[in-house]
This record gives C-alpha cells, structure tokens and sequence, in this order.
C-alpha cells in the first residue's frame, strides 16, 4: 500500500493520502486526544506523542505536529500508523460511539428567516467552490452563520491554525462570496 504525503499551508500539518475513503461523508477534527478516543486511527495518531490534531477528509487525513517537532522524525511514524491502520482495515470509529457524525454546519445562532435565499446561496458557493479548494490544502470550511452582512465561517484541519487562514477568508472567500451575493460585507472565522 502507497500512502502519498503532500504538504499544506500550513507548515506544522501533512496532508495523507491513502489512495482510498476515509470518510464516506463529511469530514471530521479530532483538536485533542479526549476527542480522539472515538477513533482507533486518530488515538493511535495522537498516541504517537507528538501529534496536536488529526482530520479526516473524504480521501485523505490531515496531521499536525505539536510546536517544535520536525516532520521528518514524526513524518515515519505517522506513516506507520496509517499503514497500519488501512491494511488491518480496522474501522475509522469505535463501534456505537457517535464520532462518525460529520461536523455540524448548524449555525451558532438563529437566523433571520428573510435571509433563506441568501443563505441558500451561500451555502451552495461554500460547497461548490470553497470546499473543493480547501479540502486539496488538507482541510474542510463549515458555514456557522450569517447576520447583518456578515457570513461566519469555521475552519478545520490543515486550515485551522493555518497562517495563511486570515488570507484565505479575506482575500479568497469574503471576496468570492462578495461578488456572487452582494448582501455579503464581510466574512469572519467563526
């Protein structure tokens, strides 16, 4: 089994790739190791010592190395337990744990029902166009809400904690959105 590693923007996270689904929908971000014991891969990862966070995409998982640790020692190691992992072909989740549940995209707040057409347009541009984008860089974008103009977005994996993450929804997404839904003034991280 090949396992191909590409890099991200950001440079403390790798994105694998397995040549196979990880996720069959959805994705998921697994921030500390409680939360990765829904995961027998991401607890192996985070059991590694050295790892900060694990995502898992559709095709491909995304790890970032905690402060200060060089991938070239940890890179093999990752690769070990991803090998590992996808040969025995043991589940991604921990049977009866509710983990496999994708990240939600239920916004943070109640909308105004006046705002559906515009939201709907939103949601369609962020699935269409930014998603894709984001998921070759190793991370996934989930929309949290929209008030007043302003569209509330939340980054996960590779693009979480990513210095060029204030670029992207900045200069990449706000000006997307602003130019296909003029009612969109701005856009934040959620």
């Amino acid at each position: 089994m090949l396992i191909e590693t590409e890099p991200t923007p950001n440079p403390a996270t790798l994105k694998f790739v397995p040549g196979r689904t990880v996720m069959s929908a959805g994705t998921r971000d697994f921030a500390d190791p409680e939360e990765a014991e829904a995961s027998p891969l991401a607890n192996a990862l985070f059991g590694l010592g050295d790892v900060e966070g694990v995502f898992f995409g559709s095709d491909f998982v995304s790890v970032t190395a905690a402060p200060g640790v060089e991938w070239r020692d940890l890179k093999p190691q990752v690769l070990g337990v991803l090998l590992d992992h996808f040969a025995s072909e043991a589940p991604l989740f921990t049977p009866g744990s509710a983990a496999g549940i994708a990240i939600d995209d239920t916004p943070d707040f109640a909308e105004n029902p006046e705002d559906a057409e515009i939201v709907a347009q939103i949601k369609d541009l962020i699935d269409t166009r930014v998603r894709p984008a984001v998921a070759k860089d190793g991370g996934d974008i989930v929309y949290r809400g929209f008030d007043r103009g302003t569209v509330y977005l939340a980054m996960h994996g590779a693009c979480s904690g990513c210095p060029s993450s204030t670029a992207t929804l900045k200069q990449g997404i706000e000006t997307l959105l602003k130019h296909y839904v003029p009612e969109v003034t701005e856009v934040r991280a959620a």
